[in-house]
């Protein structure tokens, strides 16, 4: 009955690391200009020979479930399955997607393996920088995944909040965000936004729609969807486009040794975040309902 939905993970694309400090190139177009005029004729005598492009890097992250189940518990007749091992592969590998969701959400900085240490991902909060706005006292990262944003204090969730960061998005980058990544709560937020419409009730099925799942802006349609696993306090204006789950090693079960008198299983991943460019997505931090 736990929610499994993870539409995040889900919703980006998909792609293969080769090594634990996974790395991809960025770019951004010049600025445009009002300059770029030529005589009739003229000869080119140089060239730009910038190199503009610039390359990120992110740690992966091994997560796992493990269980050992006793003989006897899994020969005996149990009401509602026959194999508690199939049961818990089935159980635990459901967790283990959920926990990917909440990590790749989460506020956190990529961490070198070291010896006692467990290496971490960065995760999106980490990335963004431009098209961010923060309660007082917050603070952005970097920006390159090596540390974290500071949070601010919270204020309101406003219409005026998200038309801001939609409109910064939009004028810094060359694509249009598609999804409006909330928690619960703050999805209910954005279904009271009074917007330019009107709210239509159908007498006929008896049923009031009140619920905002495509916001339409002054930039383009963003889907709003509400994810379980989101920070409280943050709403994602994200491009699906530019981020990626990158495997190193994809969800995987594998039979322990047996030792005794049970058998042992384990589902083991190792992946990590890429964020191919954050200049095409934005967030409001620091807000309640």
């Amino acid at each position: 009955m736990s929610p499994t939905l993870t539409p995040f993970a889900s919703g980006i694309a998909k792609t293969k690391a080769t090594q634990p400090y996974h790395q991809w190139n960025t770019d951004v177009l010049a600025a445009a200009s009002t300059s770029n005029a030529y005589v009739q004729g003229d000869d080119i005598t140089s060239f730009d020979q910038t190199i503009s492009t610039v390359k990120d890097g992110n740690r992966t992250q091994i997560s796992r479930k493990d269980f050992i189940i006793s003989d006897t518990d899994e020969v005996s007749i149990k009401a509602g399955m026959k194999s508690q091992i199939a049961y818990q592969v089935v159980k635990r590998g459901k967790e283990l997607r959920r926990d990917i969701e909440k990590i790749l959400l989460n506020n956190q900085a990529a961490v070198a393996a070291a010896s006692g240490t467990a290496p971490t991902l960065a995760g999106v909060p980490s990335w963004l920088i431009t098209n961010i706005l923060m309660g007082a006292g917050g603070a952005a990262p970097t920006g390159d995944g090596t540390n974290t944003r500071t949070t601010g204090t919270n204020r309101n969730f406003t219409e005026s909040l998200l038309k801001t960061a939609l409109a910064d998005v939009y004028t810094n980058s060359n694509d249009e965000p598609d999804m409006l990544l909330v928690p619960p709560l703050l999805k209910q937020t954005v279904s009271t936004f009074p917007g330019n419409a009107t709210r239509m009730n159908q007498a006929e099925s008896e049923k009031t729609y009140s619920a905002i799942d495509v916001y339409v802006s002054d930039f383009g349609e963003i889907r709003v969807v509400p994810d379980r696993f989101a920070d409280t306090a943050t709403a994602l204006i994200l491009n699906t486009d530019l981020w990626a789950l990158a495997w190193l090693r994809p969800i995987k079960l594998v039979d322990l040794a047996k030792t005794g008198d049970a058998e042992k299983r384990m589902i083991v991943c190792e992946y990590t975040l890429e964020a191919r460019n954050e200049l095409g997505n934005g967030a409001v931090y620091d807000v309640t309902p």
